[in-house]
């Protein structure tokens, strides 16, 4: 199961399911609530995402999965681990936060960074933040081709704030006896701290993989074989 970060939604898994469907896997790509094209972000909170990864995994009967998180959704994911015991055969998290539990992603950011995001909210009449094209430049897609970017913008939604907010729920994942994986992209200069910090989190050493933080778009081929080799 694949599951897209912030202001992202299941669009953006798309090359890489395609591939892994390719080679015999099942793979399905989430929306989470809020994410989609034209949602309203409004009063979303961190739980809604987590129940509808769990209900999604319960309403299609799916057993053996691996959550695939990019990015915020290990916030997420850290919420539905938990309670998909019996149904869980790893995770892998992909240029992902690793929270810690009962702290927000928010809070788990640099002070300048937390009140800038916090300000954002603050301003947003919906309690969202609206993606730029500013930010795809020079955080998740630096130095790729300007068309490319400019897609990649149009393609993003507001982000809820709540989910940015709200204490990430669940239990540490190391105590649930799934494998755990962390990819990094070698160009990643979008996480918060270096990734080496979220993968020591999970007592995983990061497994390089090309590009950006939006390495799924640009190097499909290449993060499709990464997670096939460590699922």
């Amino acid at each position: 199961m694949l599951i897209p970060g912030a202001w992202h939604g299941g669009w953006a898994w798309a090359p890489v399911a395609q591939r892994l469907r390719a080679a015999g896997h099942q793979a399905v790509t989430v929306t989470l609530p809020g994410l989609g094209d034209g949602d309203d972000p409004s009063g979303h909170r961190l739980s809604d995402a987590a129940d509808h990864i769990v209900e999604t995994v319960l309403d299609r009967g799916l057993t053996d999965v691996v959550l695939v998180g990019h990015s915020w959704a290990g916030y997420p994911i850290n919420g539905a681990a938990a309670r998909l015991t019996g149904r869980l055969a790893g995770i892998v998290y992909y240029g992902a936060h690793a929270p810690v539990v009962g702290r927000s992603m928010i809070d788990d950011n640099p002070a300048e960074s937390a009140a800038l995001l916090r300000s954002l909210i603050a301003a947003s009449p919906n309690g969202a933040i609206e993606p730029t094209l500013q930010f795809v430049e020079g955080i998740f897609m630096q130095g790729e081709a300007p068309e490319v970017q400019r897609l990649t913008a149009d393609l993003l939604t507001p982000m809820p704030g709540g989910y940015f907010q709200d204490p990430a729920e669940g239990v540490d994942v190391r105590t649930l006896g799934v494998p755990l994986h962390y990819l990094l992209g070698d160009d990643d200069q979008a996480l918060p701290y270096p990734g080496g910090v979220f993968a020591e989190r999970l007592g995983r050493t990061p497994v390089a993989v090309p590009g950006t933080h939006e390495g799924m778009l640009t190097h499909p081929n290449e993060i499709a074989k990464a997670i096939l080799a460590v699922s």
